[in-house]
C-alpha cells in the first residue's frame, strides 16, 4: 500500500507542476484572448454582411430614378462585388496582407456608399421615396453598429497582441503557434482634411 501511496503522491505532484507550468506560461490566457478576438471579428463580419445585403435593395431603389448619376451607382456595385470576391475566414486574422486587402475593399465600399448618399441629396423625389428613406436609415444604423463592432475588435486585438508579446504568456503563444494580429487602421486617404460642407 505504501507503494501506491507514493505513486499517487508523485502523480499528483506531476499534475500540479504541469498545471502550474501551463498557468505560468500563460497558455490559457492566450486561449482566452484568441477567443475574444474571434468573437469580436465575428461581429465585424456580421455587420459587413448586413451592409452588403442592404446594397442591392438600395441600388435597385435608386435605379428607379432614371436621371440618377450612373457613375455613382456603378461605383457602389463594383465596390460591393470586390468585397464579395474576397474569401473571408478566421485565417485572414493571421495574414496581415489579406487583412489589409479586405480592409481596403471595405473602405472603398464605404466611400462609394457615402458618395451615393451625398449625391442623392440632389434628388428631392428620391429622398421623399419611403423605400429609399427606410434603406438609408437601415444603412446608417448598420454603419453605426459597424463602428462599434470595429472598436471592440480593435480593443480585443490590442489585448491579444499584448499577451502575445509579454512574458510569460508569449511562451504560451509560441507553443500554440500564435503571433501578433493585424488591426483596423485609420484610412490615410484625406484623413487630415475636414469634409467640405456646401449649402
Amino acid at each position: 500500500m505504501n507503494k501506491w501511496l507514493k505513486i499517487g503522491v508523485i502523480t499528483a505532484a506531476v499534475l500540479g507542476v504541469l498545471a502550474l507550468s501551463c498557468r505560468m506560461i500563460g497558455f490559457n490566457t492566450i486561449v482566452d484572448h484568441d477567443e475574444e478576438v474571434l468573437a469580436a471579428w465575428g461581429e465585424v463580419e456580421n455587420q459587413f454582411q448586413r451592409r452588403a445585403d442592404l446594397i442591392p435593395n438600395l441600388v435597385a431603389t435608386v435605379k428607379g430614378h432614371a436621371d440618377f448619376e450612373k457613375k455613382t451607382l456603378q461605383a457602389v456595385v463594383e465596390a460591393r462585388s470586390k468585397v464579395a470576391g474576397i474569401t473571408v475566414d478566421a485565417s485572414m486574422l493571421d495574414d496581415p496582407e489579406r487583412f489589409k486587402q479586405y480592409e481596403a475593399a471595405q473602405n472603398r465600399l464605404s466611400g462609394s456608399l457615402s458618395r451615393l448618399l451625398i449625391v442623392s441629396e440632389r434628388y428631392p423625389e428620391l429622398r421623399a421615396h419611403s423605400g429609399f428613406a427606410d434603406l438609408r436609415s437601415q444603412l446608417e444604423g448598420t454603419e453605426n453598429r459597424l463602428v462599434v463592432a470595429r472598436g471592440r475588435y480593435v480593443e480585443a486585438v490590442k489585448e491579444y497582441n499584448k499577451a502575445v508579446r509579454k512574458f510569460p504568456s508569449s511562451v504560451g503563444a509560441s507553443l500554440r503557434g500564435l503571433s501578433i494580429r493585424p488591426s483596423f487602421q485609420a484610412t490615410a486617404e484625406n484623413a487630415d482634411v475636414p469634409p467640405t460642407v456646401e449649402f
